[in-house]
């Protein structure tokens, strides 16, 4: 069984990833979580995996694109000065294709093309409560000072959903980071 792995351009390949994200992620569920409201970046690179043609298995689909990773890269400042960071965001997988190890490949991937990018120091994602272990084990650290974003009313703290990092050249826990622009 291979599985297919694409890094594509985050605009270019949003209409193959929106069906995905719309089912992962319905507006009637989104509204009602604690981040419903936020103001999301767009993904600059998207990690898309398809499931394997003989991976469907008797009661699960598991068909088609079965997983999204958005990558960005953003110059941003930790501490007040100036850092090119790279973020991961809008981790999805299609609940029929779960358990299946997607979602860290893709990350995994993810992960591999921020490195590419030489002037990238350190990468940030944004989880849920329920999700802290899985990025936990898979080299994520908790970041435990204070993230601010831009959102329609400004410039926020944000607060929306626990910030982690992954270390590159700099292994930030604590500070201030300001993402001068929209999270993701």
């Amino acid at each position: 069984m291979s599985i297919e792995i694409d890094v594509l351009n985050g605009d270019a390949s949003w209409p193959r990833a929106e069906p995905l994200m719309q089912a992962v992620w319905p507006a009637d569920v989104v509204e009602k979580l604690s981040w419903g409201h936020v103001k999301w970046a767009h993904a600059d690179l998207r990690v898309l995996i398809d499931a394997p043609e003989d991976a469907a298995q008797p009661g699960l689909a598991c068909q088609g694109l079965a997983c999204h990773v958005g990558i960005f890269f953003r110059d941003a400042t930790w501490d007040g000065r100036k850092v090119h960071i790279g973020g991961v965001g809008g981790v999805s997988t299609r609940p029929d294709c779960r358990g299946r190890g997607y979602a860290s490949l893709a990350l995994n991937a993810a992960i591999r093309t921020m490195r590419d990018h030489e002037a990238v120091r350190f990468a940030m994602l944004f989880c849920e409560p329920h999700n802290e272990a899985f990025y936990e084990a898979r080299g994520w650290h908790p970041f435990k000072g204070e993230v601010y974003a831009e959102q329609p009313e400004g410039r926020v703290r944000f607060e929306a959903m626990a910030p982690f990092v992954f270390d590159f050249t700099r292994k930030p826990r604590d500070g201030i980071i300001d993402l001068c622009g929209l999270p993701w």
